[in-house]
Formats: C-alpha cells, sequence, structure tokens
C-alpha cells in the first residue's frame, strides 16, 4: 500500500492508535450514510484520473474500505486520500492502489506477493484479481488485525505473514507478482531472487527524505526492464520484524 506520510527515519515508530479487531470497532464498521453515491463517485474519479483497467475497477468497487479504516475515518473511507492506521502506519490513498494494481496487472492464475499488509487493503483488491495473495507485515498486531478482518470478509485466498518483508517468502517463491508498499532506496535482490521469468514487480524506489518513483520491474531470462512511472510518497521499507508491535 502506498503511504504518503512524512518521511520518517529508521527507529520503530510509535503505536499511533489502538489496533481494534473486536466486534463494533476497528474489524466491524457500521456503513455510513450515502455509502452507495460514495462509491459510485469514487470508481467515476478512478476512471477520469486514467485507472481503465475493468477488473482493477470492479476489485475497487467490491473491497469495502470503510472496514480497513479507523472507525472515525470511515465516513470519509472513499475520499482520495491516505488514512492513518495503526502502528505508525497508513492505509493508502485509493488511487495510488489502484494504480499500481493496475500496472501489476495480476491474474486469475497468479500467485502475488505482498510486502508491507497495513490494514488489509491492498491485499483484499488483490484478492479479487489473483488466485492466491500471501502478505507479508513486520509488524504483528497490523498482521493479526488484517488476517482477522479479511477473513471476516471471507477473503479466504489471501495468507498473511509476521515476518521480514524484504526477505521475502522463498519457500512459496516463485511468484508471478510481486507489490511492495513501502519505499526502498534500491530494489531488493533478495524479492527479485523470488520473481518468476516473466513476472512483474511494482515498488517505490527512492530516499525517505524525499518523494519516491514508483516503478515496474519485468524479470526477464537475462536479467530485469525497470519502468519509471509516478512519483508518490511511501514510509521506508524497514528490515526484520518489529520488535515490540
Amino acid at each position: 500500500m502506498a503511504r504518503r506520510v512524512n518521511a520518517r527515519n529508521n527507529r520503530e515508530p510509535q503505536m499511533s492508535a489502538k489496533v481494534h479487531i473486536e466486534e463494533g470497532s476497528f474489524a466491524v464498521v457500521p456503513t455510513p450514510p450515502g455509502h452507495n453515491v460514495d462509491q459510485m463517485k469514487f470508481v467515476l474519479d478512478l476512471r477520469r484520473r486514467g485507472i481503465m483497467d475493468a477488473a482493477v475497477l470492479r476489485a475497487m468497487e467490491e473491497v469495502p474500505r470503510e472496514r480497513f479504516v479507523m472507525p472515525a475515518h470511515a465516513a470519509a473511507a472513499y475520499q482520495d486520500r491516505a488514512m492513518p492506521i495503526a502502528c505508525g502506519q497508513t492505509i493508502s490513498q485509493p488511487f495510488v492502489v489502484a494504480y499500481m494494481t493496475e500496472k501489476l496487472a495480476p491474474g486469475p492464475r497468479h500467485h502475488v506477493l505482498e510486502v508491507g499488509t497495513g490494514s488489509g487493503y491492498q491485499a483484499a483488491v488483490l484478492s479479487r484479481l489473483a488466485a492466491r495473495v500471501t502478505s507479508i507485515e513486520r509488524y504483528r498486531a497490523l498482521a493479526d488485525a488484517a488476517r482477522i478482518r479479511l477473513k471476516a470478509l471471507r477473503y479466504d485466498n489471501v495468507d498473511i505473514i509476521h515476518g521480514d518483508g524484504i526477505a521475502g517468502a522463498p519457500e512459496q517463491a516463485p511468484f508471478d507478482r510481486i507489490i511492495v508498499t513501502a519505499a526502498a532506496e534500491s530494489v531488493p535482490q533478495s524479492l527479485l531472487d523470488q520473481l518468476a521469468v516473466g513476472g512483474v514487480m511494482v515498488l517505490p524506489l527512492g530516499s525517505a527524505e524525499a518523494p519516491q518513483t514508483v516503478v515496474k520491474i519485468v524479470r526477464t531470462e537475462g536479467g530485469a526492464e525497470r519502468t519509471n512511472l509516478i512519483t508518490v510518497r511511501f514510509v521506508p521499507l524497514l528490515p526484520g520484524q518489529a520488535r515490540d508491535l
């Protein structure tokens, strides 16, 4: 998930909000008034901004974004802006989710690796497009909450792992598609090694102190082909698992 927040250093971020996973809180949010109208405007805005893939638009429409934000933000869930979640992280703005998903081009036979689960929203969108999604989250609290949320919504083709995203999931490789939702300064070789020949990786590259560039990488027999896309702002991709969260 693209996380458009201010750059931060490599210290462990403090938890900014309590993770709610029980009935009546983060995992279950009442449908806001005007929900259907907001959804229609939401999809029309994505089309207006250039998202044209019908399957991606359908997935963005089907996934209830209000279930992946904190209750205080549910009424604004379909606005095109990032929102805070627990552990100092964010849920990405919808356009960036849709754009990166469209460039990733997941198909119905693909196994997708996502690095950076967050609240599970990007994984939920991918689950509507791919055969299987494996998502890695370094914060245990986020991983546990996302797992419960996705199960409640019956997105049963998503496997959430608490672990080191940079290490990937070599025991499940190769992957047809890999998406990274935090900014790396260079392409992690460990992830490139887990990408199948002909596979696609989409990730933001650049320093945490400045805007980054979303990059599309296609693995070939002889190496990799890179295409630079849009400018964005993400939290940094950090190694290892978080110590306490």
